[in-house]
């Protein structure tokens, strides 16, 4: 844009008064199940080996969730963790995003059920659904 272009350019939002805000993530936690299920425990329930899975995919073992465990709860230890890290309050959070296709139920959104758990009543709430 040529300088006398920039001078003309006025945003269309400075009408309205519009002040910016900065956003940023200032914490990051994470949350793992207990339960460990190997590849060397799925070679006794299917046809399979540890190197055939392990070459088509990487995984050598993955966390199955209890039976009482739920994703809302998953990513509530998470999001305390990231709290802790970074010192916030529930008070302090504005925006809680929860991404899964994996979710509590359909309504209400698996990020509400979290959002109610860490008590961060000021936080909007909205749930990505996404798979690969």
């Amino acid at each position: 844009m040529s300088t006398s272009a920039a001078a003309k350019f006025t945003n269309p939002r400075a009408k309205f008064n519009f002040q910016g805000r900065t956003c940023s993530i200032s914490g990051v936690g994470s949350y793992v199940p207990a339960r460990i299920l190997t590849n060397a425990e799925l070679e006794k329930m299917v046809d399979t080996t540890d190197d055939w899975i392990t070459t088509r995919t990487g995984i050598k073992e993955r966390r199955l969730a209890a039976d009482d465990e739920f994703t809302s709860d998953l990513a509530t230890k998470a999001g305390l963790r990231a709290m802790e890290r970074a010192d916030v309050k529930p008070n302090q959070l504005d925006l809680i995003i929860v991404a899964t296709i994996t979710g509590d139920m359909p309504f209400p959104s698996t990020s509400c059920l979290v959002q109610q758990k860490l008590g961060a009543q000021r936080a909007a709430a909205v749930d990505i659904k996404a798979a690969c």
